[in-house]
């Protein structure tokens, strides 16, 4: 039910993005050709070159997955330079939840292995391991916040 969640969720994203005239796929780690392609690397490398925004469904098709450890291992396939990751609420990443605890501090800047060490649960330590591997920068941003 999970990989079929996030599937939903990258459509209804897509729907949004083109309905400002941003060109996007949305590819599955799961095949459902009749709502978006199967992940394929070179494809969607192909629409990243016409400009296109492509958005990764299904997780990685397989359970105990994480979406983190499957946008990481997108990344890396695709050398992507960086992973922009949207939360509910929160505009970065901070010692302690700030919806919970008032005197949360957020971070200015941090390395993966600051992500790890610290006990910092932004992405889960598969994904912080696989983007520090192949240098690949980390975005939190407010989903909630326009611009």
């Amino acid at each position: 039910i999970g990989m079929l969640g996030t599937v939903m969720n990258a459509l209804a994203l897509q729907d949004s993005l083109e309905s400002v005239g941003v060109p996007t796929r949305v590819q599955t780690a799961i095949e459902m050709r009749q709502v978006a392609e199967p992940y394929i690397r070179r494809k969607a490398i192909r629409h990243l070159e016409k400009g296109r925004i492509v958005i990764f469904a299904a997780g990685t098709g397989s359970p105990y997955f994480s979406t983190d450890t499957t946008a990481a291992l997108r990344a890396s396939e695709l050398n992507a330079e960086v992973i922009l990751m949207a939360k509910n609420g929160v505009d970065g990443i901070y010692n302690a939840d700030p919806k919970v605890d008032p005197t949360a501090k957020k971070y200015t800047k941090l390395t993966h292995m600051d992500i790890i060490n610290k006990g910092l649960r932004v992405m889960d330590t598969t994904a912080s391991s696989l983007s520090m591997d192949n240098n690949i920068a980390l975005v939190v941003f407010n989903m909630n916040n326009r611009g």
